[in-house]
């Protein structure tokens, strides 16, 4: 028997699901339409855990303020040009990426 995670442990988990990813290794899910950008300014595990609960009221508010959104084309070839390193967790299908680089473009 499974209890449902409490918010903790979802964070918990998905913290340990979260890793530094070369963004050259992300094209087939950019193909795909499948990468999120998130701010740097939002906690990613935050952004994570919503997605997860489907609370989408919240990812409307995000995604109306700029915070969560398509990689733009500009921003893809910037990040493949120096093959960025970003944070990544896996929402499946979704891959969550935040450039926390400073060099960030939307």
């Amino acid at each position: 028997m499974s209890f449902p995670e409490s918010p903790d442990q979802l964070k918990a988990r998905l913290n340990l699901e979260t890793s530094r990813i070369h963004w050259h290794e992300l094209q087939t899910h950019y193909a795909r339409g499948q990468v999120v950008r998130v701010a740097p300014e939002l906690d990613l595990l935050n952004v994570a855990s919503e997605l997860t609960a489907d609370n989408k009221a919240r990812f409307e508010h995000w995604m109306s303020n700029g915070d969560i959104g398509d990689v733009s084309p500009d921003l893809a070839r910037a990040w493949y040009d120096r093959n960025a390193e970003l944070w990544a967790v896996v929402i499946a299908p979704w891959v969550l990426v935040q450039d926390r680089s400073g060099q960030s473009l939307h």
